[in-house]
Formats: structure tokens, C-alpha cells, sequence
């Protein structure tokens, strides 16, 4: 997949060893404006963990109704973008962010009994009535895709048959008003995802009605995919196809990957071409203390080659014609591998592998600091 001439211009003028991500605010608003016409009857957040950079985030954050957050900092981001509506979850939460949630007007995702309590007892010190949806391990995987949260022993939500007994907890400054069902990551399924989405509703409604919650919200979570080897992604239209919402119910969708991954690309210069046992390397300035999703799933991230013709040195320029190679990155790990056996018609050093789809759970579930090297430039076209 090329990169839009836009990219290509933010990186034509960089100096050498280029080492960038580039971020593309029209391809967020525009996946956005997707999603919405897909799902008019949801409600779209932006979930903040996909990528955390404050341009970001302040997009979507516009182009959005609003954002989820799983942590303090996060929530510093969101407050910082302007979100109209911010929605907290993840597990561990403190009691310092639940306070901090409490005080940003933010609705909170209930993990378990615990966490009911603590946030009850801190909603009465505040003298306010907090807003929760109670996060649900329900008894059967509801989804395919790359990491089930549901259906099998996971550290998130409560179990569906632990439901009752969590609800049954005092908690008269917390005011439950559906239930959070967050189920995988990367869907690619769109049908089977409707199925989901109507399942949860129907699943919520009968939930409520047994444990007596006046039903106002389903949180359906996001994991709505996209595929890494091709340019296949999950077909929205499926997705909202035949999903109908019950009166006086909101249902919230909360894409991360989704709305951000082809808005970034990761360029990276490559700095040698070597031979060893009888394999090709082509390293590059940059790694997975950079771009840590491929290495971190087990595949190979497709590249494009971004030709330059400085060369400050003497000598000829080592160049590959028609051949396959591993692109290694500069760790001292055999593991700092971005691919291999991958494809190149012509590739010299000097020239930049350009990665596509890297906006999404790159830089920021990455290990920046092995090694201390710096870190890449960002650049928001």
C-alpha cells in the first residue's frame, strides 16, 4: 500500500537516517465520518489506548461524540483534546483516578465488586452521583479476532454469574445504567459483529430486567478490524446491517484501531544490507522499541520503498535487485524484526521502508526505551 503523495511530501525533506511516524488528520476525520454513517444508531468514542498522541486525540475527539480512556493519563488527554463525553474503563483502576474520573463528569466502566465499593465511597466524599455501566465476562466468546476478552478466564469485567451478587453491593452514589461487553480485538467479520451487537442489546435487556436496572446504555466495546497483510478491513455496512436499538437505550461503540491505524505510517531509512547464513537483512534506523505490533503478533508488516538519491559516501552504494529480505531494526535482539521474506524490485541504503496502517497500537505500546535510541519524529499532516 503506498503512501498518499501528502506522506510521501512530509518525508521527502527529512534528514537523513529518516525516522519517522506520520500521522494524517483527514484520514481520521474521514474513517470517522464511516463509521458514523455505518452506525447512525450508536454512539462513536474514540478509545484513547490506539494511539495517544494529542493531535490525535484532538481530532477524534471532534470528530467523534467523544472518547474512552483506561487510565489517569489518558484522561489528562482527553481533557486536554476538549472531548465532550469521556467514558473510563480498564482494570486496576486507583482510587486517585476514579476521583479524577469522578471530577471530569466521566462515566465509569465497574470491573468488579471492588471497584463498585470504591467508587461509591468516593462519589459520597464528593458529594456527586456517579454514572457506570458494569463490565460483563459473559459465559461464551462472542467474536473472532485476534485477543477474546469474554468467555474465557480474563482479568476484565465480572463474571455473568458473579453479575447478581456485584449488583446487589450497596452503592446509592453510583448509578448503573447498563452494562459495558466489551468481547475481542481486530474483528474482521462485519456480519458476525452485528450479530454481536444485537446479541448484547438483547442480552442487556434481559439482564436488566432480572437484576431491576432501568436499561439506558449498552457498551458494546469496539474490535472492529483491520487486516495487516492485505488492505482488507471489517465491512462497516455489515456491521450496522439489521441492528436495531430498543426506545430509551443508547448504544456506544468504542473503535480504537479501527479510526486510527491508516491514518499513520512508520518510515524507517535503511542504514546497511547484509548477508548472513544465507539470509538477507535490510536494517534500518528504527525497530520494535518503535513498532512493536508486528513483532509483538508474530507477522510480517508489509512496507513500501521510499527511493532517495543522497548518498554522502565515496564508495558505490550497496543496492538489491529482485530479492526477499528480513527487515531487522537497530536492537540488540534477534526479535527487533518488522518482517521478512519480503519482496523488494529494487532497494538501496538510504532509501525508506515506509509502513502503512502504524497508526493504530504503534508507538504507544512500544519498549521506547531499550536502549536509549532517539525516538522517531512525528509529523501531522
Amino acid at each position: 500500500m503506498r503512501p498518499p503523495d501528502r506522506v510521501v511530501a512530509a518525508l521527502r525533506d527529512l534528514p537523513s537516517p529518516v525516522c519517522a511516524y506520520v500521522y494524517d488528520r483527514q484520514a481520521l476525520r474521514d474513517r470517522a465520518d464511516a463509521v458514523r454513517a455505518a452506525l447512525p444508531f450508536a454512539t462513536l468514542l474514540y478509545a484513547v489506548k490506539a494511539n495517544g498522541h494529542p493531535d490525535v486525540v484532538r481530532t477524534l475527539a471532534a470528530a467523534c461524540d467523544g472518547v474512552e480512556v483506561a487510565s489517569g493519563g489518558e484522561l489528562l488527554l482527553a481533557q486536554a483534546a476538549g472531548a465532550r463525553r469521556i467514558v473510563f474503563g480498564g482494570p486496576a483502576k486507583t482510587d486517585a483516578e476514579l476521583a479524577a474520573a469522578l471530577a471530569a463528569g466521566a462515566q465509569v466502566n465497574i470491573e468488579s465488586g471492588q471497584e463498585l465499593r470504591r467508587l461509591d465511597r468516593l462519589a459520597r466524599e464528593a458529594g456527586v452521583v456517579a454514572s457506570a455501566c458494569v463490565r460483563v465476562n459473559r459465559a461464551t466468546a462472542a467474536l473472532p479476532g485476534s485477543h477474546a476478552m469474554t468467555g474465557a478466564p480474563t482479568p476484565f469485567g465480572v463474571e455473568e454469574s458473579q453479575l447478581g451478587e456485584v449488583l446487589a453491593l450497596p452503592h446509592d452514589q453510583v448509578t448503573v445504567t447498563g452494562f459495558h461487553l466489551h468481547a475481542v480485538s481486530n474483528n474482521l467479520d462485519g456480519p458476525a459483529h452485528a450479530r454481536f451487537l444485537a446479541d448484547a442489546l438483547d442480552w442487556s435487556v434481559r439482564a436488566a430486567a432480572r437484576h431491576g436496572i432501568h436499561l439506558r446504555t449498552v457498551n458494546a466495546g469496539g474490535g472492529f478490524g483491520v487486516d495487516y497483510l492485505s488492505d482488507a478491513t471489517i465491512d462497516l455496512a455489515a456491521v450496522g446491517a439489521g441492528v436495531t436499538v430498543p426506545a430509551g437505550v443508547e448504544l456506544i461503540v468504542e473503535p480504537g484501531r479501527l479510526l486510527a491505524a491508516d491514518a499513520g505510517w512508520y518510515a524507517a531509512e535503511v542504514v546497511d544490507l547484509k548477508q548472513a547464513h544465507g539470509r538477507r537483512f535490510a536494517v534500518v534506523r528504527g525497530g520494535t522499541h518503535h513498532f512493536r505490533l508486528p513483532a509483538a503478533w508474530g507477522y510480517s508488516h508489509p512496507s513500501t520503498v521510499l527511493s532517495r538519491a543522497a548518498w554522502p559516501y565515496p564508495w558505490e552504494r550497496p543496492r538489491w535487485n529482485d530479492q526477499t529480505v528480513d527487515v531487522a531494526g537497530e536492537l540488540c535482539t534477534p526479535r527487533d524484526i518488522l518482517a521478512r521474506d519480503q519482496p523488494v524490485t529494487d532497494l538501496a541504503i538510504g532509501d525508506v521502508l515506509v509502513f502503512g496502517r502504524a497508526g493504530a497500537y504503534g508507538w504507544d505500546i512500544s519498549h521506547h526505551e531499550f536502549l536509549r535510541h532517539p525516538p522517531p519524529s512525528f509529523i501531522v499532516v
